[in-house]
C-alpha cells in the first residue's frame, strides 16, 4: 500500500503535468511515483529534468540498454517497481524477449555482449550495499566502454539507486502496464508485485 496517495492528473499543477507527459512516451503512463513527487513540484521537475539527461543517449549506450541496466540496478536492489518499468520500457526500446527473460542471469546468458556483461557486473556490484565495485570490475568495464559512455552508465545505476529508495520506500503502486511486462518477463524470478499494489 502506498504511503503517500500520487496525485490524479487533474490535481497536478498544468506547466508540470505537460513536462511530465514525457514519460507516456517511455512507460505509456505517468508514473505512480512522479505523481506522488508531483506534490512538490519543484522536485518532480528536477527528477524528471534528471531522467532525462541520464537517459539521453551521446555515446553507445543505447536507449534499451540503458533500461537493462536499471533493471540490474533494481534487481539488486529488490525494488520490485522498478524491475517491472524497467523491463516494460526495455520492451518499448526494442528489447527482445530473449534479453528480458535472461536479464535477470545476465552473466550466463548468450542474448548479452561481453561488453553488455561488462556493464551489468558493474551495475550489480554498485548497486550492492556495501558497494562491491572491485579494481577489477572497473578494468573490465574500461576494457569494452569509453570514458564517457561509462559515466552515462554510471549516471543510470545512480538515478535508479534514488528511484530504488523512493519507490521502495513510499510503496508506491504499480500500475498495469508494468504490472504486465513484469509477469511476462520476470517470472524466472522471485518478482511479484508485492506492496506495489
Amino acid at each position: 500500500m502506498a504511503l503517500i496517495r500520487p496525485l490524479e492528473e487533474n490535481e497536478i499543477d498544468p506547466d508540470l503535468l505537460e513536462f511530465v507527459q514525457f514519460f507516456k512516451g517511455t512507460l505509456g503512463v505517468i508514473p505512480n511515483s512522479v505523481r506522488t513527487m508531483a506534490r512538490r513540484p519543484a522536485v518532480a521537475k528536477a527528477f524528471t529534468d534528471l531522467n532525462m539527461a541520464v537517459m539521453q543517449c551521446e555515446g553507445e549506450v543505447t536507449p534499451e540498454f540503458k533500461r537493462i541496466i536499471g533493471y540490474v540496478t533494481s534487481y539488486v536492489s529488490g525494488c520490485r517497481y522498478c524491475q517491472a518499468h524497467t523491463v516494460l520500457a526495455s520492451a518499448r526500446f526494442g528489447s527482445t524477449d530473449e534479453r528480458l527473460n535472461d536479464v535477470w542471469n545476465f552473466a550466463d546468458s548468450p542474448h548479452f555482449t561481453a561488453a553488455e556483461k561488462a556493464a551489468l557486473g558493474f551495475a550489480h556490484a554498485a548497486a550492492m550495499v556495501p558497494n562491491a565495485v572491485t579494481d577489477e570490475i572497473g578494468e573490465e568495464l574500461r576494457k569494452h566502454w569509453h570514458e564517457d559512455d561509462i559515466v552515462e552508465i554510471m549516471a543510470v545505476i545512480a538515478l535508479f539507486g534514488y528511484l530504488n529508495r523512493w519507490n521502495d520506500s513510499m510503496g508506491s503502486a504499480l500500475e498495469e502496464l508494468p504490472i504486465e511486462a513484469g509477469e511476462k518477463y520476470l517470472g524466472g524470478t522471485d518478482w511479484e508485485v508485492g506492496k506495489h499494489q
